[in-house]
């Protein structure tokens, strides 16, 4: 962005110039057949006199030069400076508006080229008032995400807080649109339209496309749930339903809501993080990890279908446990790294 900008600039003084350059040409010749003809001539016969040779329109002199060699050769003059200005100024123009477009396509194909280099990033589809909450958490606890909105507006509201943000405009509703968001190499897909048909579309797509990744999809009337389950959604949010929930928590445990509110709205605090064992860690026991770092706390564990709260270091977990830890996004990461390196 900030390439295609400088080169804007760049084509803009350009024009600038040439533009104050044709002017002085015009005043030099006006003035000029007004000194050459004499105050016979009007000063509107001296200037179209002037526009006539820049502009190489070929009528007859306005301003009589028979008789003045000199009044020749500044038409000569006024002619050769005019005419290489004006189709300066003119391809500086034409620049302008190809350039725009050019850089256009440049910055929708590196757009592209990056997303193809994705692997086990999100995909956002909606950025409107939820979508863009959720594209933001994605970046701040550091996982790579792309948005898919029609609304290039949504968009641009968005990348003015997130300039580097990938993302592409087209309807997530569309198969090509989805492949070209790498839903092939998706980890995941947020259905998160403001139509409850919009997401249930989305859902069926990318499950169809990828029945490997995991579709989250936002749903407003409760009567949709059961449809936009079987369209594929691996979990259906209603933020009618939770903001109900999230009200009454409020009134009822103020000080646990406000616990957790500051671990969401942080961009830099705590994040209850879910952290899956891979093969490698399979077997081995959690004192393995508290020994390599202490940046995080390991609330719980999901192990065979139930959960075991605040498990001691010598509990050992396997290949498909699910930890519960809080900490930092930063401790997240280097927790993954931890359990993806250990053999």
């Amino acid at each position: 962005m900030k390439l295609a900008e400088l080169s804007a600039s760049r084509v803009y003084r350009s024009f600038a110039w040439s533009a104050l350059a044709m002017l002085l040409i015009l005043l030099v010749g006006t003035f000029g057949y007004r000194e050459i003809g004499g105050p016979q001539y009007s000063w509107v016969d001296c200037f179209y006199m002037t526009f006539i040779t820049v502009a190489t329109i070929g009528f007859g002199e306005i301003v009589d030069l028979s008789h003045s060699p000199g009044g020749r050769l500044f038409t000569v003059f006024i002619a050769i400076a005019g005419i290489g200005t004006m189709t300066y100024m003119l391809s500086t123009l034409t620049a302008f508006i190809l350039e725009g477009d050019i850089n256009q396509v440049w910055r929708r194909n590196k757009m592209q080229t990056k997303i193809q280099k994705l692997k086990d990033h999100y995909i956002v589809c909606g950025v409107g008032r939820v979508g863009s909450n959720v594209a933001h958490e994605l970046v701040m606890t550091g996982r790579h995400c792309v948005v898919v909105d029609t609304d290039l507006q949504n968009i641009e509201s968005y990348l003015s807080r997130h300039p580097e943000q990938l993302f592409l405009q087209g309807d997530a509703t569309d198969n090509d649109v989805l492949l070209a968001a790498g839903v092939m190499h998706a980890h995941g897909v947020f259905a998160v339209a403001s139509d409850d048909s919009q997401n249930l579309v989305i859902s069926l797509s990318a499950k169809q496309i990828n029945p490997k990744l995991r579709v989250v999809a936002r749903c407003h009337d409760v009567k949709n749930i059961e449809k936009t389950r079987r369209a594929g959604a691996d979990e259906i949010v209603s933020p009618d339903y939770t903001g109900g929930l999230r009200i009454v928590s409020a009134m009822v445990r103020p000080h646990v809501v406000s616990f957790l509110d500051d671990m969401i709205k942080s961009d830099d605090n705590l994040r209850m993080e879910e952290i899956i064992i891979p093969p490698g860690f399979s077997g081995k026991s959690l004192s393995m990890l508290y020994f390599a770092t202490n940046d995080y706390i390991v609330l719980a564990v999901r192990q065979n279908g139930n959960w075991v709260f605040n498990p001691p270091s010598q509990h050992v977990v396997h290949e498909g446990d699910a930890l519960m830890v809080m900490t930092t996004p930063h401790g997240r990461m280097r927790l993954e790294h931890l359990i993806q390196g250990v053999v």
